[in-house]
């Protein structure tokens, strides 16, 4: 079991829309921190204190050095998947933040949702929770696919202020 200051420094790691998103484009393939800046335009000196971060809290892998274009060593990274069974506090406000960066930019055609309106005892929310997140789980602990393509899924149960009950909707 971890103790309660590494809990702290990982909860703190995780605590960045851009750290999450670093682990998104570490997760089915190696990124050297040259490669993280240039696809989220950043500096890489900026990249590379986020990607530090998530070295030293275990949710990013250094591994072996490789020499880059010109010549210079180059260490890529890889995601160590550890981010999955973390728990973020009061993380909604974050993942949101993440998600609606990462869509930046598709067209409607780049993704597909899916939205509906709930009436449900607090049991049964639980229970569609719990099987939901069984299925994800199952999925995002498989080895990536090899002609597979990189998506990701974004999920939100929430409650509805509108009033309207889903017969409305």
């Amino acid at each position: 079991m971890p103790t309660d200051e590494l809990v702290q420094a990982r909860a703190r790691a995780l605590s960045s829309p851009l750290r999450l998103r670093i682990l998104r484009l570490c997760l089915h393939e190696s990124r050297t921190n040259k490669e993280i800046a240039d696809i989220l335009e950043l500096n890489p000196a900026t990249s590379l204190h986020h990607v530090r971060t998530l070295v030293s809290s275990g949710f990013l892998a250094a591994e072996e050095a490789r020499k880059g274009n010109r010549g210079a060593k180059e260490v890529p990274y890889r995601s160590t998947k550890l981010s999955w069974g973390t728990r973020i506090p009061d993380a909604a406000p974050l993942l949101v933040d993440t998600f609606l960066q990462e869509i930046n930019g598709l067209s409607a055609q780049e993704m597909q949702v899916v939205r509906v309106g709930l009436k449900l005892s607090e049991k049964s929310q639980k229970e569609m929770m719990a099987r939901l997140r069984e299925v994800i789980e199952d999925y995002a602990m498989r080895e990536p696919e090899p002609d597979g393509v990189p998506t990701s899924l974004f999920l939100a149960h929430h409650l509805d202020l509108t009033g309207n009950s889903p017969a409305d909707q």
